[in-house]
């Protein structure tokens, strides 16, 4: 994987609190787990940029291995690996999604 992927990730989840690595863009997502994401983001009311990984062959390869997590969509919060859809939807349920979103506002 070249080395300018994962400066590309790590630049991308530094510059947005919130970024979401998925299939499809927030407007016309390409799988559900990405579909259910986003549906849990605008829930608790979060602003975050968005990468659709299927425009990008290089990006969808290495943000796998940038997480060590083998598939998407990625949650970042201010820089740091959250989860993918399962653990998202986990959180938005338990109320743990909004504290995070909202600590750094």
């Amino acid at each position: 994987m070249p080395e300018d992927v994962f400066k590309k990730i790590k630049r991308q989840t530094e510059e947005d609190d919130v970024v979401l690595y998925m299939k499809g863009t927030p407007s016309l997502p390409q799988c559900g787990f990405s579909q259910a994401t986003v549906g849990a983001l605008e829930k608790v009311g979060a602003r975050f940029a968005a990468y659709n990984i299927l425009d990008d062959p290089a990006l969808r390869e290495g943000i796998k291995q940038y997480s060590s997590w083998p598939t998407i969509p990625q949650l970042y919060v201010r820089g740091e690996f959250v989860g993918g859809s399962d653990i998202v939807m986990s959180m938005l349920e338990s109320g743990e999604l909004e504290k995070l979103i909202s600590a750094g506002s």
